[in-house]
């Protein structure tokens, strides 16, 4: 019967299962290393980077805005930096490319993350799997044997098999610490991106503002000038009838002489 099968499937033990979480421990470290390791790599004092990149775009300097950023090895200097390159299409254009940029950086931000977030869920289910198969041996065992000396063996493995819970929550305690520090990182570094990428959009907004105040102010030569032609034209108008009215006297005192 399937009973039959599945309780000699039982049977096997819960030791593979502590192999098994043994395993997922190292995989679970190594994550944990590998995202220590990236982190470091790209770690920067984001303060001094914002004051200097402040400094160079109040100076309306973005050539040395763009030095600033060039030296940091941080993650949110390289995301802003490519985000300035496209200065000349305006703010709008550079808060496109830093969400852009910042969606593609959320993926090697997140690498590892889904792992530790898996182990950290179900090691635990895991070790009560181990547990479970040792139970079901060791109440195997005393139905077998039958007699004093079983219980005492059916004790020892029904402690054998509650190791495989502790190592268990062993392997995803530290996993659900490290993913949870993982994300407050990764929160860490979209603030910062988004503090200095306001800063360079700022900048901007501030150089367009100033390039359309600039043509109203010679706009009002010309109306100068159009108004002095206006009032030229009347003026000729009226020498031109004092001239005719000039003309018409003189040929009536002719005509009278």
């Amino acid at each position: 019967m399937i009973v039959d099968r599945l309780l000699r499937v039982a049977l096997v033990g819960s030791t593979w299962v502590l192999y098994l979480l043994i395993a997922l421990s190292v995989v679970s470290f190594t994550a944990m290393l590998e995202r220590w390791l990236f982190f470091r790599r790209h770690r920067d004092d984001l303060g001094k980077l914002r004051s200097r990149l402040a400094a160079a775009l109040r100076d309306d300097d973005l050539d040395g805005a763009d030095v600033a950023l060039a030296a940091s090895r941080s993650i949110e200097a390289r995301v802003v930096r490519t985000a300035l390159g496209w200065r000349h299409g305006g703010a709008a254009a550079v808060a496109d490319v830093v969400d852009s940029e910042l969606s593609e950086t959320r993926k090697d931000l997140e690498r590892g993350a889904n792992l530790l977030g898996t182990l950290g869920n179900n090691a635990p289910f895991v070790g009560l799997l181990g547990t479970v198969l040792g139970v079901i041996e060791a109440f195997r065992q005393l139905g077998d044997q039958g007699n004093k000396d079983a219980m005492g063996n059916v004790m020892a493995g029904i402690a054998e098999a509650l190791i495989a819970t502790g190592v268990g929550l062993f392997v995803a305690l530290p996993a659900v610490i490290a993913y949870n520090v993982l994300q407050k990182k990764i929160g860490d570094i979209e603030a910062g991106v988004n503090s200095l990428s306001k800063l360079v959009t700022a900048s901007l907004k501030a150089r367009e503002a100033q390039g359309a105040a600039a043509p109203k102010k010679t706009e009002r030569a010309p109306e100068a000038s159009t108004t002095t032609d206006d009032d030229a034209v009347p003026r000729s108008s009226q020498a031109h009838g004092k001239i005719q009215n000039g003309r018409g006297t003189a040929e009536t005192a002719e005509a009278e002489a």
